[in-house]
């Protein structure tokens, strides 16, 4: 067997090594990937096919002098993040957020992308970064207003009896 051969042979055989021991991991790409205005959503691509996490981006207005995150840790599944039509659906799993939110460029990408959702939604409110839960444990559930019975749709044959008795009177 000539050299040249067994040099070829070496380079093929160290090829093929390399090729099997590559590292298969994403960079974790992200960028703004709105939902129905301009910074509301994240994706965050976490797999080498373009896979990951779509974060619904939401702000915490209750006071008028103070914006903040209010995190949702059930993000949508990313479908072709490395493509040029990247699109949402459905639900990732909770470990996913997780595993995200632990990384410090995924968590600059959300703070850069709520601070400015907070500058369109509440200009005149001060930015206040709260850090994401980083596991189940941190989670705080979002309390809600209770419904009161004036906030309740009304019988609409009940509705429609007053009507004509309004009527009737004039």
């Amino acid at each position: 067997m000539g050299l040249m051969s067994r040099v070829l042979r070496g380079l093929f055989v160290a090829g093929l090594l390399s090729g099997c021991t590559q590292d298969k991991t994403t960079t974790w790409k992200t960028y703004p990937l709105k939902r129905n205005s301009p910074h509301d959503g994240l994706a965050v691509v976490s797999q080498p096919d373009g896979y990951g996490v779509h974060f619904y981006l939401e702000t915490d207005t209750s006071d008028p002098d103070v914006c903040s995150p209010r995190w949702l840790p059930d993000p949508a599944r990313l479908f072709n993040g490395n493509g040029t039509a990247p699109f949402s659906a459905g639900l990732a799993p909770r470990s996913e957020f997780f595993s995200a939110v632990k990384r410090r460029e995924v968590r600059d990408a959300l703070r850069q992308e709520l601070e400015a959702l907070c500058r369109l939604r509440a200009p005149q409110a001060r930015w206040q970064w709260i850090a994401p839960p980083l596991n189940a444990s941190e989670l705080t559930p979002v309390s809600l207003p209770a419904l009161e019975y004036e906030d309740l749709l009304t019988d609409p044959a009940e509705e429609r009896q007053r009507e004509e008795e309004l009527l009737k009177d004039h």
